[in-house]
């Protein structure tokens, strides 16, 4: 019947390189008897200095990873703030612009706008998943190959500035990109899915010829406001250069807007015809009230990211 200490031997024996195993007992029964016979000279029964010395020496896996110099972690002290860093950078912005995309692709291309946020959430996911898996993988790699990076050594140069009062909030920012994400996703759906018909089939509310000149460019719009709520996040406030991007794309969406509004060219011909209050003058009523409550949404949202701006910069 084997003992404890053979028992001890051959599970640690177990997670070593084969050609290293005879080497290794040697040297572990030779340990492991030294200290089991000082502690039966000091009056203690061999059998239970056996027990607690094999208990001090841990679990034997962990023992033949310090034989063998083995890492048990995936990513080490070495590389973890690397890691941690790269992969947060890369998870802030790339899965939020995959999944938008995909939203579009699916509500335009693929015509499925009633499917364009499960797309999008599907899409940003996978996305996020991926980056993960690939980014520690390369990590572990180079933590396992000992590959130096040639990092340069930190400094208190690196130190940055001690951080103020987050003007941009989280909730803020998700709020505002879930609002671009469904006026994007609106722009497809009411040709594809508007709750207008007419002879049974459905009547887009924006004229269709637009697809071919000014919806595109809306559209890029509001993706681009995407990025720069993201980039107004993480900036934690608002700067003199984000405030001139928001007016520059708020103009950008505005004028058309307002254009195509009041030269009678925004609203399908069809649907007009199709409301007599539309027929009869009411379009331009429309117009002028829609353009009204864009203009005035302009100038508060350049008011409102100006005096921010202002305040920090103070």
């Amino acid at each position: 019947m084997s003992t404890l200490t053979d028992r001890y031997v051959a599970a640690t024996l177990r997670a070593v390189p084969a050609q290293r195993r005879t080497e290794i007992a040697t040297e572990l029964r030779a340990s492991i008897e030294d200290m089991i016979d000082g502690r039966s000279d000091a009056g203690q029964d061999r059998g239970s200095a056996e027990r607690e010395v094999l208990t001090e020496l841990g679990n034997p896996e962990q023992l033949a990873a310090r034989y063998t110099d083995r890492r048990l972690q995936l990513i080490g002290p070495r590389y973890f703030l690397v890691w941690w860093r790269l992969l947060r950078t890369l998870l802030t912005f790339i899965p939020a612009i995959v999944g938008v995309a995909a939203g579009v692709v699916k509500a335009t291309i693929d015509g499925e706008p009633g499917a364009a946020i499960g797309a999008g959430v599907v899409g940003a996911m996978q996305t996020a998943v991926q980056i993960a898996f690939w980014v520690t993988l390369v990590f572990a790699v180079l933590e396992r190959t000992n590959t130096p990076l040639n990092l340069p050594e930190w400094s208190v140069d690196q130190l940055p500035e001690a951080p103020k009062e987050r003007q941009v909030t989280l909730v803020d920012t998700c709020a505002t990109i879930v609002f671009l994400v469904l006026a994007i996703a609106f722009l497809p759906w009411q040709h594809f899915q508007s709750w207008v018909s007419s002879d049974g089939r459905r009547l887009p509310m924006i004229d269709p010829a637009l697809w071919t000149s000014w919806l595109p460019l809306l559209a890029a719009v509001l993706v681009a406001s995407i990025g720069l709520e993201i980039a107004k996040y993480r900036a934690r406030r608002w700067t003199w250069p984000l405030v001139a991007v928001k007016t520059v794309l708020d103009l950008a969406f505005a004028v058309p807007l307002a254009w195509l509004l009041l030269t009678d060219r925004l609203l399908n011909p069809e649907l007009v015809q199709r409301f007599e209050w539309l027929r009869e003058g009411g379009t331009q009523d429309l117009a002028r009230a829609i353009v009204l409550l864009t203009a005035v949404l302009v100038v508060l949202g350049f008011i409102d990211s100006a005096v921010k701006a202002r305040r920090h910069a103070a």
